[in-house]
């Protein structure tokens, strides 16, 4: 399809005179900046601060066409059969040109070097990759892009970042809350499989129709699309070429899709790599069920003859040993295992939930509440995110095991219970770079532009050595191994 430069140009002077054009991540705008015929946009585009200003480059660029991800992914999707391995089924799809550069090999060597780490990720993703495979073709984009979770985080769907990024996606908090990904006390949608890849894909698809070149797309998806336009703008400015590979990019994002290349190329030949790359069937390793009961998560795995860690594989959003559904949620369960947990459901004559909301009164601590309820200390604070010399206050909604005391009440009383932070908020000075902006610190950081002027005195204009004070917020740290912590992007920048 045309979109002229002019048309371009008018429909942002026309946003500049109303004022939309500095809605924030935080608000998105109630339109996209344009309206595309046949671009498969989801939802309206959450424009981050300085977003719009690089559009009229963007779409003034080599050419004025631009091909949507329909028309891109044509090829993507030509199956003539069902392959048996999933694995073949990616190869089929792959849609992404051809990358020889040192960070390919670079990226071909991270991982044929771990082949345990590969191992590990590969049995994850067996969980996720069919679901991942259907929302990529249905979608018409490149396979590739399927393979995005083992670069973010290795497939761990309780993957989380320094900058607050969560999920085998790795959204941070108000990207995934642009993209409908809910986060309260009792669950994380960043964390869940079908919510989460539904949202990374529908900002993807954005990115695509913004830039019309899938590397600026991932590069955006890594760094910020704001970014990567005004470093598109710098080099046209400058009458250089402008694309993913002449663009000043910073260490991270310039090997970003280069690593994606270097899985793809493993993926189509693994035996020139010495990787044995164990098959995949293709075919749904998991259904979805609707539930309207608040119910336990052990009961839930009982129920469907399955571990609790594979329901927790499964449905790693919840956090809490017990599921409120606060209307209704989603539970996935293996393929195979669906009836067998609709039916034992159907046949449970007892109580779906043991835990109930206790409301903390004067004077009771921790150990009092803990000991009146049999549950040691240490796991009632961890239930209810009491940490460090936290103390209970008057007032205070615990879970609690129901334990035949009659002072509780049903969990649905605790659905508005604010999300507490994990641990307490920590100063970091940071040094001005040459050409950093503070909507570019304020994305690497997971805060807002707002809040560092609010820290730093209102400041508007950066010098290079410049000292900033940014305020993190430090998060449990995960379980993983020294391979998973230099493979996953130590700095989301959405």
């Amino acid at each position: 399809m045309q979109i002229s430069r002019s048309t371009a140009i008018l429909t942002i002077s026309l946003m500049l005179t109303t004022g939309s054009f500095t809605a924030s991540a935080a608000e998105p705008p109630h339109q996209p900046i344009f309206q595309l015929t046949h671009v498969a946009i989801l939802q309206p585009i959450p424009m981050r601060e300085g977003a719009r200003e690089i559009f009229d480059i963007i779409r003034d660029m080599e050419s004025e066409t631009v091909t949507t991800p329909e028309e891109t992914g044509s090829s993507a999707v030509a199956i003539s059969a069902a392959p048996a391995d999933l694995w073949e089924r990616i190869r089929n799809g792959f849609a992404m040109a051809e990358m020889d550069s040192e960070e390919v090999r670079n990226g071909e060597d991270f991982y044929v070097n771990r082949p345990e780490y590969v191992k590990r990720i590969i049995e994850r993703s067996k969980r996720y990759l069919f679901h991942i495979v259907e929302e990529v073709e249905r979608r018409r984009m490149p396979a590739e892009i399927a393979l995005l979770p083992i670069i973010e985080s290795a497939f761990n769907p309780k993957a989380y970042s320094r900058s607050h990024a969560s999920g085998i996606w790795q959204f941070i908090p108000s990207t995934g809350k642009n993209y409908g990904l809910k986060q309260n006390w009792w669950h994380d949608d960043r964390r869940d499989i079908v919510a989460a890849t539904s949202a990374a894909l529908d900002y993807l698809q954005n990115l695509y129709s913004m830039f019309g070149d899938w590397e600026l797309a991932l590069a955006s998806y890594n760094w910020g699309e704001g970014a990567v336009g005004r470093s598109l703008i710098k080099n046209r400015n400058n009458g250089l070429p402008a694309d993913f590979r002449n663009i000043s990019l910073p260490p991270e994002t310039q090997n970003y899709v280069p690593k994606l290349i270097a899985i793809k190329n493993i993926i189509t030949n693994p035996a020139a790599f010495g990787v044995e790359l164990e098959p995949v069937p293709n075919q749904p390793y998991f259904d979805k069920v609707a539930t309207t009961r608040h119910i336990d998560v052990k009961l839930a795995a009982k129920l469907a003859d399955i571990s609790v860690d594979e329901f927790n594989a499964l449905n790693p959003a919840y956090n809490r040993p017990v599921i409120n559904v606060s209307g209704s949620r989603i539970l996935l369960f293996p393929a195979d295992k669906v009836e067998t947990f609709t039916a034992n459901l159907k046949n449970y004559d007892k109580p779906l939930v043991s835990w109930h909301a206790y409301r903390a009164k004067k004077g009771e601590t921790a150990e009092k509440i803990s000991a009146r309820y049999g549950i040691s200390v240490q796991r009632m604070r961890e239930i209810n995110d009491i940490h460090g010399r936290n103390r209970i206050t008057p007032g205070q909604i615990l879970l609690v095991p129901h334990n035949g005391h009659a002072d509780g009440a049903d969990i649905s009383v605790m659905n508005d219970k604010p999300v507490e932070p994990r641990m307490l908020e920590r100063n970091v000075v940071y040094a001005v770079k040459k050409g950093d902006a503070l909507s570019g610190i304020a994305r690497r950081h997971g805060v807002t532009v707002a809040q560092i002027k609010s820290w730093n005195g209102g400041v508007e204009r950066l010098l290079i050595g410049q000292k900033l004070i940014l305020k993190h917020t430090s998060f449990e740290k995960l379980p993983l191994t020294s391979s998973e912590q230099h493979a996953i992007p130590a700095k989301k920048r959405m």
